[in-house]
């Protein structure tokens, strides 16, 4: 089966595109390069012996998205490219709803013309906001704080809508939490433009020396250790998570809504002392005051996805930050 797979050559793109080969299926890449590098194609390479078909270009391009669907017959669609950065969205929401919202319908207005019925989409656990208590299965009420998750939802919602004008659709979205890791042999991992958002890729950069320190924002959170507690999850078993729901939702139609996640909180503290073990040191710290909108804790209630899909997390926190600093170690600066 020929996958068109957009925002390929990101960090979840490319490692989902990796299971994808090794699953014997074959993804088409279309990437703008905005927030990742081609340099990536080589490693895929590298992992799987096969270079996949690879097209720069931007979701939002009608012409384009219909000419590789026709071109390639493409039969189904993991939709990545987007725009991911909470505070640039608070900052830049117009940029975000036409890059995330405006670009998925096109797409999908794309695959409607040229009969293509499967969408596998990547969303967010953002969605839920602050709605409910930890854990979160999918049945809790969305309200997204912010204009990066509020564009994820826009999308799920006219996914939605769209089944229920063509019963013929599959569309499937994977709300994720905290994705982490970098595969084991250390030639794919996150590299991130510019200063890290998240926690992972800054305490990689510490171990190597790009950043001074690790700030931790606030430590009086009502929380086992005072820190702030996440659903990390090693971006493996969720690229396993994408071949899982492609395998299900292919032929079967409808609106389907699973939470991707470990089932399992992990704090600040937690992931500071475990990467701290993996690279054989002590990391620097600094304490900082809590950031605006940030959550105590949360993490997923992964258990539709077990029951429904067979799949469920299986790396530890230990796994994620030996292959983080497997792969920082082996490429300080990230991609060339």
């Amino acid at each position: 089966m020929k996958i068109l797979v957009t925002g390929g050559t990101g960090y979840i793109g490319s490692h989902t595109c990796v299971q994808l080969i090794e699953q014997g299926w074959q993804p088409v890449i279309l990437d703008s390069l905005v927030n990742s590098k081609a340099s990536v194609l080589g490693r895929i390479e590298q992992i799987t012996k096969h270079r996949p078909p690879f097209i720069v270009g931007d979701v939002r391009d009608a012409s384009l998205i219909e000419k590789i669907l026709a071109e390639h017959k493409i039969e189904a669609v993991i939709h990545f490219a987007g725009l991911k950065a909470v505070g640039e969205s608070v900052a830049q929401p117009l940029r975000y709803y036409d890059n995330n919202v405006h670009g998925s319908v096109v797409l999908m207005q794309g695959m409607q013309k040229c009969g293509v019925k499967t969408l596998v989409f990547s969303s967010s656990a953002t969605v839920y906001g602050n709605s409910s208590a930890p854990p979160w299965n999918e049945q809790v009420p969305t309200s997204p704080a912010n204009p990066y998750g509020r564009s994820k939802l826009m999308v799920d919602q006219i996914m939605a809508d769209l089944t229920l004008a063509d019963p013929t659709c599959s569309m499937t979205s994977l709300r994720y939490f905290n994705p982490v890791g970098a595969h084991p042999s250390g030639q794919m991992g996150e590299d991130p433009q510019g200063i890290p958002n998240n926690l992972m890729p800054f305490l990689s950069q510490v171990a190597v020396g790009r950043r001074e320190s690790l700030h931790i924002y606030g430590n009086d959170y009502d929380t086992p250790d005072g820190t702030g507690v996440r659903d990390y999850i090693h971006v493996s078993d969720l690229a396993n998570g994408h071949i899982a729901a492609l395998a299900y939702a292919h032929g079967c139609a409808g609106h389907h809504v699973f939470n991707l996640g470990s089932g399992h909180g992990h704090s600040v503290l937690d992931m500071l002392n475990a990467f701290g073990k993996a690279c054989g040191r002590q990391l620097p710290h600094t304490l900082a005051p809590r950031r605006p909108g940030d959550l105590a804790a949360y993490w997923a209630d992964p258990s539709h996805a077990l029951s429904t899909l067979g799949w469920h997390a299986e790396k530890t926190i230990d796994d994620m930050c030996q292959d983080t600093w497997r792969w920082q170690s082996q490429n300080p600066n990230g991609y060339p």
